[in-house]
C-alpha cells in the first residue's frame, strides 16, 4: 500500500463533523508524485478514517468523496461519542496541532515523471488519515470550525500588529 501524506485544511465541530482537501490536483507532493483528476473514480464509501495511518486507530469515517476542480474533497465524522481517541484527535485538530490529511492507496496505473516521482492516473483509495505533517503541502483540513478559523484570525492580527510596530 502506498501512503501519501498531505497537509490539509479541515475543520471539526463538537459533533465531530470534518471536511478537508485530501489531495490537491495540479501540483506534486514532497516526493514528486502527482495524482490526476479521475484517479479517484470509484471510491468506496464509507472510507475508513485513521489517525496517522495506524490501522489499530480508526477514529471515524469519511462519508463523502468528491473530485472537485481543485482536488479530492472529503467529508466525514470523527466518532467522538463512541471512541476516546476520536475525542483526543478532535482536540488536536481544534487546537491546530493536527492539520493534515494523508491518503493510503494502492496504485493501479502510473507513469514515471522526469526528475522523479510518478503521475498516477488510477488508484484504489483504502483510507484517509488525519496527520500532523502531510506529504502534500496543499492537503489540509478546511473545516474544524472552532480552531482553524480562530487560528487564521489570530495569525492575521499578529501580522497586522507586527506591521504597525514597524511603522507601516
Amino acid at each position: 500500500m502506498d501512503k501519501l501524506d498531505l497537509e490539509t485544511k479541515f475543520t471539526t465541530d463538537e459533533t465531530g463533523d470534518i471536511e478537508g482537501l485530501a489531495w490537491p490536483f495540479g501540483s506534486a507532493d514532497r516526493v514528486g508524485d502527482i495524482i490526476e483528476k479521475g484517479a479517484f473514480a470509484g471510491v468506496k464509501l464509507p472510507l475508513t478514517m485513521l489517525f496517522g495511518h495506524d490501522q489499530n486507530e480508526p477514529i471515524g469515517v469519511w462519508t463523502e468523496a468528491t473530485e472537485a476542480a481543485d482536488g479530492l474533497r472529503l467529508k466525514g465524522r470523527l466518532l467522538v461519542d463512541d471512541v476516546v481517541r476520536a475525542r483526543e484527535v478532535r482536540a488536536l485538530v481544534q487546537s491546530g496541532a493536527v492539520r493534515g490529511i494523508s491518503i493510503g492507496f494502492v496504485t493501479r496505473k502510473a507513469m514515471p515523471r522526469v526528475g522523479g516521482g510518478r503521475t498516477i492516473s488510477k488508484l484504489e483509495l483504502l483510507e484517509a488519515s488525519l496527520v500532523s505533517l502531510p506529504m502534500h503541502p496543499g492537503a489540509r483540513v478546511t473545516s474544524a470550525k472552532s480552531a482553524i478559523k480562530a487560528l487564521g484570525i489570530a495569525d492575521a492580527l499578529n501580522r497586522a500588529t507586527a506591521l504597525l510596530r514597524k511603522g507601516h
